[in-house]
């Protein structure tokens, strides 16, 4: 049975374009502990390409996006929001593209295809 595999992309709802530059971090979990399985940064269209495959037994996923630097860069006074974590339920076999709706004072999350 395949693993699951995990994409993600950020979309600046503030100004309706990508977040570039965003560094992301993925990490799993099967039965016990998490395991960090690699970082990545946002491109140009928002996406991170090259996030690493999943362990085979993964359950549990979770995405930290390290928002601060780029929010604080676009406004004149600190983050809101330093970082989003978004952890979620896989099963073997499937993809799951979670993108990331964010501005300086709010954020959402969906499975998206």
């Amino acid at each position: 049975m395949s693993t699951a595999s995990v994409s993600t992309h950020i979309l600046d709802t503030s100004i309706g374009r990508p977040a570039q530059g965003v560094p992301v971090s993925l990490s799993a979990r099967g039965s016990a502990e998490w395991t960090a399985l690699g970082t990545s940064a946002t491109d140009a269209d928002g996406r991170c390409k090259d996030l690493p495959a999943l362990p085979a037994g993964t359950k549990h996923v979770r995405l930290r996006f390290e928002t601060e630097e780029y929010l604080s860069a676009h406004r004149d006074e600190a983050a809101f929001f330093p970082e989003v974590t978004v952890t979620f339920a896989v099963m073997p076999g499937e993809h799951y593209h979670v993108p990331l709706l964010l501005n300086p004072f709010g954020y959402s999350v969906y499975r998206g295809s």
